[in-house]
């Protein structure tokens, strides 16, 4: 790697698990009281691109095992629901986030397995002792790498646990505002290839065209 594929992200109170736990707690009481369901990570565009990958690609199977690591409100899984996937999970490591998501599928009678625990930290949680065939990352790979300690060693952790948690060619649908196509490839290099990248929208400064967000569909190794 360069020098400027391993630099770390400035820290940001987004990286910290009392921000989410904040920010969950005020979007649960604002769904109990007004049926808001809260902000959809990176807009819901972001989401029905994901969405719309997976029911496309003759890889995916509408009962395979997927996984949503920092699922927030469980908007994706509830729109992959929506399209038939029955075998849905999404785990968070804010209570009140799962408490949220749970409330949300119950109201539109969807089946969907919730728990609070943390991917850092899977020999805590039973359903991350399975094997999945798909794990979904909307954020949560963003997140820890604001954390404000030992990020590259939080990083290293998560890749590795992601690949632990897919079975074998399982794959990792992985959307990222803070990491460019090149960093992340760059990142998971050791664990996963690229397959797949969803197009997202671009823009134009000063001659060159980039993306504001990366969407990338990566295999175990």
């Amino acid at each position: 790697m360069s020098d400027e594929e391993t630099s770390e992200l400035e820290s940001s109170e987004l990286g910290t698990k009392d921000y989410w736990n904040e920010t969950y707690s005020v979007e649960k009481k604002n769904y109990k009281e007004y049926g808001d369901v809260g902000e959809v990570w990176f807009g819901e565009d972001s989401a029905l691109r994901v969405v719309r990958w997976l029911c496309s690609s003759d890889l995916v199977k509408s009962d395979d095992s997927i996984i949503d690591l920092g699922c927030g409100n469980g908007m994706l899984l509830i729109e992959l629901a929506r399209e038939g996937f029955s075998n849905l999970t999404g785990v968070d490591y804010s209570q009140d986030a799962i408490d949220l998501a749970s409330s949300i599928a119950k109201a539109q009678n969807l089946t969907i397995e919730y728990e609070e625990c943390d991917i850092l930290n899977t020999e805590s949680s039973s359903v991350l002792s399975r094997q999945y065939a798909i794990a979904l990352d909307k954020g949560t790979y963003d997140a820890i790498s604001l954390h404000p300690e030992d990020t590259k060693i939080k990083r290293e952790t998560y890749i590795s646990n992601v690949w632990k948690l897919l079975r074998s060619r399982g794959l990792l649908v992985i959307t990222s505002c803070n990491w460019t196509e090149k960093e992340l490839v760059s990142h998971f290099d050791n664990n996963f290839s690229l397959l797949s990248v969803i197009p997202t929208p671009t823009f134009q400064f000063g001659g060159k065209t980039g993306n504001l967000i990366s969407s990338l569909v990566m295999q175990k190794k």
